[in-house]
Parts: C-alpha cells; sequence; structure tokens
C-alpha cells in the first residue's frame, strides 16, 4: 500500500527530473545517518559566513556579494513573482548580528509577561516550585536543538523562513506551512497587545478606573470599553516602531537587553527585602500525587515547548543577518539559562506577595498596580513593562506573519503591509479570552497550536539534514520553472503535504475535547493531545522521510544529476 503510494508520489513530485541541466539540478536524495549530517554540516568550515566571491561559491547559483539588494546582484533571475527586497538572500553588508546580538535579542524576548506568568501557571496547577522551573528548563534545553538546526540554513543562504519553506513544501506549497506560522503569530500578538495595554491602564486614575460606566464588562465583548480602548491605544503605538523594518528591531533588542535585565534585578531584590528572604516560596512544596504529577508533566512540558515553538521554525528569519554560523549559535545557546533565570525571578516575585500583601498576586501588572511608590515608581514600572512587552512582541509576533504574507504575494505586501495586517488579526483573536485562566492558556492556547507547528519542524529538518544534506539551489528557490528543484507537482510537494496532514489528524480529538466541543475521547487521544508537539514533530519528520526514501528508490537512476556542478 505505501509503496503504491510513494510511486504515485514519485509520479507527481518529480515528473521533469530527466530534463534537468547539470548546473540547476538536485541529484536523488542521500539519506545520510541524521547524527552524522548535523554534526557535519555544523562543524564544517564550508558553513561559515565568507566575506569573498570564492569561498561563497559553495552556493548554487552563486549569490554576489554586493551591499546592494537589486536582482541584477545574482547570477541567476529572481521571478518577481516570488521575491522582493525582503525576500531576498542577504548579502554580506546585511549580515551584521553578532553572538552579543543574537544574545540580546533572546534576552528581550524572554523577559516579558507571558515567560514571567509560565513557571507561575505551573504552580498553581499544584507543581512544587522547583518542578516548575525545571519543566521550564527542561522544555528550552530540547526546543535548543530545533532553534539551532532550523537556523543553520538561514545563516549559510541567507534566506528567510518562507524560502526556506519551498524546498520541502514546494514553491507554491509553502504558503502553508508560513501561514499557519502567521496564524500563531497574530495570536501571540494579540496577547502580548493586551498586557501592554494593562500597562496603560495603570496610568489611569482610580476615579476612572472604578467609577466609570466604560469600566464596566460587556458580555459580548468579554471585557470593559476602557480596557479594550488601552489594548487598541497600545495597539496603535507599537505600529511606529514596527514601521523601521529588521534594523530598527535589532537596534531595539540589542539596547533594551541590559535595561530589562537591570530592572528585573531591582524587582526581584524589591521582593527579597519586603519579604525578608525567599523563605515562602521555598517551602512551597507540591500538591501533587505522583502520578498527578507525571499527568501533568508532559502537557505542561508540551506546553512549554510550544511557548517558543513558533520562533524555533522562523529563527532563519533572524539567522539570515548573522555574522557565521558560531554567531548564531553562540547568540542561542543561552535560552534555556535566560527561561530558567527569568521564571526564577516571576515565581521568587509571586510567592513573596503572599507575604507582603497578604495574598498571591501572580499577575505581574496587578503586582506593580498594588506596589505603588509615588508617580516616579509607576512611570518605571510602566516603562519596564512596556519595554518588555515590546521587544518580545515584535520580535517574535510580527516578523513571520508579516515575511508570510509578503511570500504570499510579494508584488503586493511589504514587510509593512504585513504587519499591519498581523495587528489587525491579533485583535480578532480577542487575547482577554485567551488568559482568562492558566488552564485556557497553558492547555488550550500552548498545546493546541504546538500540534501545527510540529510537523511542520520535523518536516524542515528531516527534508534539509537528511533528504538534501543542507544543499539548497538558490536559484530554484525563487524559480517558478516546471524543471526547478522545488516544483515538484504544479509547485506543490504533495509527500510534504501528506506527512503534515498526517501529523495534525491525531491530535484534532483531544483538541475539540479540551475546547467543549467534545464531550469525550478515548484516553489515547488524551495522550496524544498532551504531547502533541512530540506526536506530531516526529510522526510527520518520519513518515516525510520514509515516502522520499521509497521515492529516491523507484527513481530512475538514469535521472540522477550532481547536485552542484562538476568541479565545485
Amino acid at each position: 500500500m505505501i509503496s503504491k503510494l510513494c510511486f504515485s508520489f514519485h509520479h507527481h513530485l518529480h515528473p521533469h527530473l530527466s530534463s534537468f541541466s547539470s548546473s540547476t539540478a538536485i541529484k536523488t536524495p542521500r539519506l545520510l545517518p541524521f547524527s552524522l549530517s548535523i554534526a557535519s554540516s555544523l562543524s564544517s568550515p564550508s558553513t561559515k559566513l565568507s566575506t569573498t566571491k570564492s569561498k561563497r561559491s559553495l552556493l548554487t547559483p552563486i549569490c554576489m556579494a554586493s551591499s546592494s539588494t537589486t536582482s541584477e546582484n545574482y547570477s541567476y533571475q529572481l521571478d518577481p513573482s516570488l521575491t522582493n527586497d525582503d525576500l531576498k538572500p542577504t548579502t554580506d553588508s546585511q549580515r551584521s548580528f553578532s553572538g552579543w546580538e543574537m544574545a540580546s535579542l533572546w534576552v528581550g524576548l524572554v523577559v516579558g509577561v507571558p515567560s514571567y506568568y509560565l513557571a507561575g501557571s505551573l504552580v498553581e496547577l499544584g507543581m512544587a516550585w522547583w518542578q516548575g522551573i525545571a519543566t521550564v528548563v527542561c522544555a528550552n534545553l530540547i526546543l535548543l536543538f530545533p532553534l539551532v538546526l532550523t537556523g543553520h540554513p538561514g545563516t549559510r543562504y541567507g534566506i528567510p523562513f518562507p524560502v526556506l519553506a519551498r524546498s520541502s513544501f514546494g514553491i507554491r506549497g509553502a504558503h502553508v506551512p508560513t501561514l499557519l506560522r502567521a496564524l500563531v503569530g497574530c495570536g501571540w500578538y494579540g496577547i502580548e497587545t493586551w498586557i501592554g495595554g494593562e500597562a496603560i491602564f495603570l496610568l489611569l486614575p482610580n476615579s476612572i478606573k472604578n467609577s466609570s460606566s466604560l469600566s464596566m464588562t460587556l458580555p459580548w465583548l468579554g471585557t470593559s470599553p476602557l480596557e479594550f480602548g488601552c489594548f487598541i491605544l497600545f495597539w496603535v503605538a507599537q505600529l511606529a516602531i514596527v514601521w523601521k523594518g529588521i534594523d530598527g528591531i535589532r537596534e531595539l533588542e540589542k539596547y533594551s537587553a541590559p535595561i530589562l535585565i537591570l530592572l528585573t534585578s531591582c524587582l526581584l531584590i524589591w521582593a527579597y527585602v519586603k519579604a525578608g528572604g525567599f523563605g515562602h516560596m521555598l517551602s512551597l512544596s507540591s500538591r501533587l500525587s505522583s502520578s498527578e504529577f507525571w499527568s501533568h508533566f508532559f502537557p505542561s512540558l508540551t506546553a512549554n515547548i510550544s511557548f517558543w515553538a513558533p520562533l524555533a521554525l522562523n529563527i532563519p528569519d533572524f539567522t539570515r543577518y548573522a555574522k557565521s554560523q558560531k554567531d548564531q549559535i553562540v547568540g542561542q545557546v543561552g535560552l534555556p539559562i535566560y527561561m530558567g533565570l527569568f521564571t526564577f525571578v516571576g515565581l521568587a516575585v509571586t510567592s513573596s506577595t503572599k507575604v507582603i500583601f497578604g495574598s498571591v498576586v501572580s499577575n505581574p501588572i496587578q503586582l506593580l498596580e498594588q506596589i505603588g511608590g509615588g508617580l516616579t515608581t509607576m512611570i518605571l514600572a510602566i516603562f519596564g513593562i512596556s519595554l518588555a512587552t515590546i521587544t518580545t512582541n515584535i520580535a517574535a509576533n510580527v516578523v513571520a506573519p508579516a515575511n508570510a504574507l509578503v511570500n504570499l504575494s510579494p508584488s503586493k505586501f511589504t514587510f509593512r503591509r504585513g504587519a499591519i495586517l498581523t495587528a489587525l488579526l491579533g485583535i480578532a483573536f480577542q487575547p482577554w479570552r485567551l488568559l482568562k485562566s492558566s488552564e485556557s492558556f497553558v492547555y488550550t492556547w500552548l498545546v493546541g497550536y504546538s500540534a501545527l507547528l510540529g510537523p511542520i519542524g520535523g518536516i524542515l529538518l528531516a527534508d534539509y539534514y537528511l533528504i538534501k544534506g543542507t544543499k539548497l539551489s538558490l536559484k530554484d528557490l525563487y524559480s517558478m520553472s516546471p524543471n526547478g528543484a522545488y516544483y515538484y507537482s504544479r509547485g506543490y510537494n504533495l509527500a510534504a503535504l501528506f506527512a503534515l496532514v498526517i501529523g495534525i489528524l491525531p491530535v484534532v480529538p483531544g483538541f475539540l475535547q479540551k475546547v467543549g466541543i467534545l464531550s469525550s475521547v478515548s484516553d489515547t487521544f488524551v495522550v496524544i493531545y498532551n504531547n502533541a508537539w512530540f506526536f506530531s514533530f516526529f510522526t510527520a519528520g518520519f513518515l516525510y522521510w520514509l515516502i522520499s526514501c521509497l521515492v529516491a528508490k523507484n527513481k530512475n537512476p538514469l535521472d540522477e544529476e550532481p547536485l552542484l556542478p562538476t568541479g565545485n
């Protein structure tokens, strides 16, 4: 059955292979052992960014090292329907991200309200403080591998995520994974913007917040007009930074990181002094039995992996600007440490509020409102929350959706137009409903979308490392020619799309039960849903690899062509 299916895939995927010229062809996939292919690709000197044309010749075709971004800088014609200035490979002069700037990007991303809230939400569900932090760190250690591995082609070829997706899903098929990633980004953009709007809400006098008819919650809206107005105000303010593009984002992250570290340290010191130490946090023990803990651990691990899983997909959007592979790797390896430290701060401060105020205040926005301290303290607190929110929101939740829309129609969309549409869709997600409880935030939102992103990541990595051996043709990534290596079947790689669907489908029943559409489902589907990212990642990746193996086995050896021109 599978062999017939794969034979059919072969017929549709590679109808033009025999007509390839030696300069544009991709040979039959060499199925390298995963560990060997990864190790050789990351350690090979050829993966380091070169500043000379001779060293850059490992790319086919050669991307010329001019600082200009016009199409004349390439030894091939870029199809105008597939590119604009936001999608072209980066030039040497554009690759300016050092290891420190990549690390600063992650510090700016980590220091934010959702990260602060993450471990605390696990403690609310019954875990001990150290169990919550350990779960977060473990999840980020696991996620570090797909982050670094997916970042590799961005640095090597200077291409963003939508262009990388063309190599595995096809020139047209790439719209499917990029739009799914964009959908999640729009949801997160709304969540972060709502948090920023709450910071503005703090500025309002109590007389307005407590007595105005505008502060009354409207059932159909799910929040009050006053809070919704603050949300829209912050929504508009962010667009000013988005307008400056990737350079503005880089500068914002670079200079915000030390400020955010300082403000976070001040908050931790305040909690320690006011509470007389962290004794209360250290005394918090688990309220879960052994069996209950493990039933919570795996969905919580999945939720924490899902926290940065969207960025693990589109990390090439940033690593394409890295100076070298060393810079992109060094800049990212600190993620588990950053997350562990910041979630410790969140837990320490939250547990201290029980001693300071007599009740637990888990929401940092509400905490800042209770701290008081005069106008100066209030302005400083609002500045800190706003800065933390903007640095996370713009980098993590604007770049990917905007690039996905640009990829959808380069002639109609620019990065700015894509960012505006992203912001509009963020409102439609009604983020105030997603944040109403730990249950809905962790187990519905985070776990739910991991089923969409997991299989995409598995397919991308299986294709790039196992099938293509890290070798891509830049010419064919920007070509609509039916003879192009990534045209597959009318622009769609049916094997990748089939694996994607199979990776998602088993998670659907558990999701429908979680949101209340189904009253009950089999325990098997509950287990699959609780481990959605793991299940979908490995299922889709393995199935795609298997189909590609069988397609390659059935392929006529006379169709094989060298991956690179002879002599390279």
